[in-house]
């Protein structure tokens, strides 16, 4: 794979690799873009079977968040890390703490945060090394959550926009992926009267949605092919491609998951099937609100970013408008959204502001 091929074709800043023997930690950081601000994105822990797999995942996952913090309308650029290794049995606070130094190198370009594989405890272990971390147990905790809630009301915006009404009583919704963010869904789902059809690779967390939900269990490779009002991707990306998009049953595509579309003409095969998709970096951009407010001058007030999640609801509807009006997908309409505020913020005119530290007070 030619990296600065990747790095120049996606816009990245920067990447960088990070080894350290001792612990074992083998790690990719890549920073797509700073102009609205420090790169904001969590750190993901996983078993990727190659290291040109775990590249990929990085650029496609930093990239997202620079959309995400933009349309959410955050004075944050983009980035993200994954560290290549099982959560399950390879994780340990020497790992941790080695990953919080080389965030640390970085000198605040980016802030850390959870992600798959990586839990508010573990931002604990990395904070001890640095203090460019957010998601933290005793601050904003679990965003899993604040999440959920603006997943939810992004599908109430689609609802609203496909039958005329936001209510979800009575939809049948197929739910891909029950880990924090899709269980969480779930809840709010079923609270509102919705017919739940859920898969997940992990059998137990089936049987408990089913138990606590009455639910329909599907094996999964049979959730993309079920007859449904909304399809939620809410698992790992990329798993809506040309075969997948093909077996879709349903009148909405509005999930948790990041980089939903494999490629982003799937957008327009989407649009073409009649199908409404809400794209991932809008609908699902309630965690990076919510980890966002630990940056606060005031600090983190977990009822400030339910209200600000709130505002998700509006942002998809001004999306699906766009991509009415405009005759383009959904994902383009979202993609000018982000684009069209980075570009206004990078026009204005940059003014000389000295360090802080170099200020001396007193007479003169």
């Amino acid at each position: 794979m030619e990296i600065f091929e990747k790095m120049t074709t996606q816009g990245h800043e920067q990447v960088i690799f990070c080894y350290d023997a001792p612990s074992g930690l083998r790690a990719i950081i890549a920073i797509h873009d700073t102009t609205l601000g420090p790169a904001l994105g969590g750190a993901r822990m996983w078993p990727y079977q190659s290291e040109a797999d775990a590249l990929y995942d990085v650029l496609r996952l930093s990239r997202g968040m620079t959309y995400k913090n933009a349309a959410m309308g955050l004075n944050l650029g983009g980035g993200k890390s994954v560290i290549i290794g099982d959560a399950r049995t390879e994780k340990t606070e020497e790992l941790l703490r080695s990953f919080g130094r080389f965030v640390h190198s970085l000198g605040g370009r980016y802030l850390t945060a959870e992600d798959v594989g990586i839990g508010p405890e573990d931002m604990g272990l990395i904070r001890m090394e640095t203090p460019h971390v957010v998601g933290l147990l005793e601050k904003s905790g679990d965003p899993s959550p604040v999440t959920a809630f603006g997943v939810y009301r992004g599908m109430q915006a689609c609802a609203q926009f496909a039958w005329g009404e936001e209510s979800l009583q009575g939809r049948t919704v197929a739910v891909q992926g029950l880990g924090h963010v899709g269980k969480n869904l779930v809840k709010r789902l079923a609270e509102e009267g919705a017919q739940l059809v859920v898969t997940d690779i992990d059998p137990e967390r089936v049987q408990e949605i089913v138990q606590n939900y009455g639910a329909r269990a599907v094996d999964p490779d049979e959730i993309y092919g079920v007859d449904c009002d909304f399809y939620a991707p809410c698992a790992l990306g990329g798993t809506l491609n040309d075969d997948t998009v093909s077996q879709l049953k349903c009148r909405v595509v509005a999930g948790s998951a990041n980089n939903q579309l494999v490629e982003l003409q799937h957008g327009d095969v989407l649009r073409a099937k009649g199908i409404i998709y809400a794209p991932d970096f809008v609908i699902n951009g309630g965690g990076a609100i919510n980890v966002a407010g630990e940056l606060e001058p005031d600090g983190y007030n977990r009822d400030v970013a339910f209200k600000r999640v709130e505002l998700i609801y509006g942002k998809i509807m001004q999306v699906l408008e766009t991509s009415e009006r405009e005759g383009i997908s959904t994902v383009q309409a979202a993609n000018m959204m982000a684009e069209e505020r980075i570009a206004r913020i990078a026009k204005l005119k940059r003014t000389y502001l000295p360090d802080r530290r170099t200020i001396h007070r007193g007479s003169c």
